[in-house]
């Protein structure tokens, strides 16, 4: 008989980082017994072999010690998740119009879009666009119906569609009714197409809104593998297993991902509403005007656009450079604005209720502190409410989500809730307040009352409109938190009295009474200079 192992490895390989870690049966159930990143291709033997020798002294007495000596750390079983290459998408329309409906499904995918209409680039740049060896598909549409404004260019789309098929035989093409039916693309395809005949895919509805052109362009992506794509499985578990609404987040190097899960049989539709967006890419490959802008909107630094501009493509090329300090800082303003395009592109699930749980997940985080992480949350996914935060440091929810079993993937999470997501704390967000000024409270105008509970101690508390306070609460810790504002707030509902249970992390809890949705100043140096009074609450040691 095989003797089931009483170790494993989880390897979560991303674009810009590799995390390995080692479980142990430890009585009746795995534990972590720990977690350590590198950059990507750093091999996987070395950094299991660090982690093994390390549990070993911690713990010579471990009951998976045999499997973790050298001689056998090979054997160890491995579950992985890989991060592929990102691939772009080329979207040919027949109006601005078409294009901007389009577009805007598009980029709630994980593909990287390009876009061009008939209104905006002639045939000759609209061919070179599709036959870039860089392009994996091609999506092209007028709209549904096409209008008298698009019908003259509809020809040519399909002519062109055609002819770049022939040309590529490895390149999807997705094609709206409109041009599927023209003439002009079969007569540009010919008869016996080269390529399979399954990446001429039909999407019979092209309209804003609509979810057939994001399901077509996910199916072409879908990768069992891929730990961003698997994310979905695994919240979906974990919502079953803690019976609690979870909302994760998560922001990497090529991508980002928001799911928002509901209580019930993992797996099961609709349990779950899951988008996967290169949008929410820490730093895209070729940082535009508006990409530096976004992350110069959450900087305390001094640096204008052109110095910015320069140090994200130094983020993008050499992403474990300057991890600390200023770097660290630089890191966690382009997450900040990775969650504020990625909210942008998933208002419905912002328009939906907290969620009880938060997860935050990706490589990201890694250098900025507890903190700064909750902040950067609480200032981009952002609804009136309670949620309490947690952490996936160790990147173990993508791997697990690529174990197919639903029972299997929830026994290993179960035993693994403790592990792997570090408590950072609850976060009590207000609407309807912060239309004065926001600042820290000094001088603010009195919004109300808090009682805390807890362990039979009461702690007392004055509110002040548009404030931001962290509160010490550690983690583990259980309270009740009655609050008793001057006015109507918004909290889920209107409301002036309100009572939520809060759990306590390494952020302990935060009382957010800024407004909702989050409004900072216009100009530049008063903007900086209110999220440098915000950051110097969360960064250790921090004097700006």
């Amino acid at each position: 008989m095989t003797r089931a192992p009483s170790a494993l490895a989880i390897i979560d390989a991303g674009r810009a980082t590799i995390s390995v870690s080692l479980l142990a049966q430890v009585g009746d159930r795995w534990r972590l017994l720990g977690s350590l990143a590198a950059p990507a291709g750093t091999p996987e033997p070395a950094l299991l072999a660090v982690l093994a020798a390390r549990a070993l002294r911690a713990d010579p007495r471990l009951p998976a010690r045999g499997e973790l000596e050298p001689a056998a750390l090979d054997a160890v079983p491995r579950l992985t998740a890989r991060s592929r290459p990102p691939r772009t998408l080329v979207v040919l329309a027949a109006s601005r119009r078409a294009a901007a409906d389009l577009t805007a499904e598009s980029l709630r995918t994980a593909w990287r879009v390009e876009v061009a209409s008939t209104d905006t680039h002639d045939p000759r740049e609209m061919t070179e666009l599709a036959l870039r060896r860089d392009v994996g598909a091609v999506l092209i549409g007028a709209g549904d119906p096409a209008g008298p404004d698009e019908r003259a260019a509809l020809d040519d789309l399909a002519a062109l569609g055609g002819a770049a098929a022939r040309r590529r035989p490895d390149l999807s093409i997705l094609l709206g009714g409109a041009i599927r039916g023209r003439r002009a693309w079969f007569e540009a395809l010919g008869e016996n197409p080269p390529g399979d005949p399954a990446r001429f895919v039909e999407v019979p509805a092209i309209r804003r809104g609509q979810t057939d052109v994001r399901e077509a362009l996910e199916r072409l992506l879908d990768d069992p593998a891929d730990g961003r794509q698997r994310l979905r499985a695994t919240t979906e578990t974990l919502a079953d297993l803690l019976d609690r609404r979870v909302e994760l987040v998560e922001v990497g190097f090529d991508g980002g991902t928001r799911i928002v899960a509901e209580p019930g049989v993992a797996g099961a539709d609709p349990t779950s509403r899951a988008i996967v967006t290169a949008e929410g890419a820490l730093v895209p490959p070729e940082p535009d005007h508006a990409t530096v802008d976004g992350v110069l909107a959450w900087s305390t630094g001094s640096l204008d656009r052109h110095r910015m501009g320069d140090r994200l493509r130094d983020l993008r090329g050499r992403p474990w450079v300057d991890a600390a300090g200023d770097g660290a800082r630089l890191r966690l303003a382009a997450a900040s604005a990775a969650l504020a395009r990625m909210a942008a592109v998933t208002t419905e699930l912002g328009g939906e209720p907290t969620a009880d749980v938060t997860v935050v997940a990706g490589g990201a985080f890694a250098t900025a502190p507890p903190a700064a992480i909750v902040l950067a949350v609480a200032d981009t996914i952002r609804r009136p409410g309670v949620s309490q935060l947690v952490w996936d440091h160790a990147r173990l929810l993508g791997p697990i989500g690529t174990i197919e079993d639903p029972a299997e993937r929830r026994a290993l999470l179960g035993d693994l809730l403790r592990d792997a997501l570090v408590p950072l704390g609850s976060v009590v967000v207000t609407g309807g307040l912060g239309t004065r000024r926001p600042g820290l409270g000094r001088g603010r105008s009195r919004a109300g009352h808090m009682e805390l509970s807890v362990d039979g101690e009461s702690i007392s508390r004055e509110l002040r409109a548009g404030e931001l306070t962290f509160i010490d609460l550690v983690p583990g810790s259980q309270a009740e938190a009655r609050f008793e504002f001057s006015e109507a707030v918004r909290f889920g509902r209107r409301t002036r009295h309100v009572t939520v249970p809060v759990t306590g992390g390494l952020a302990g809890l935060v009382l957010d009474l800024r407004d909702v949705p989050l409004r900072l100043p216009e100009r530049r140096d008063r903007r900086r200079a209110l999220l440098a009074d915000w950051s110097a609450q969360v960064w250790p040691g921090d004097e700006r």
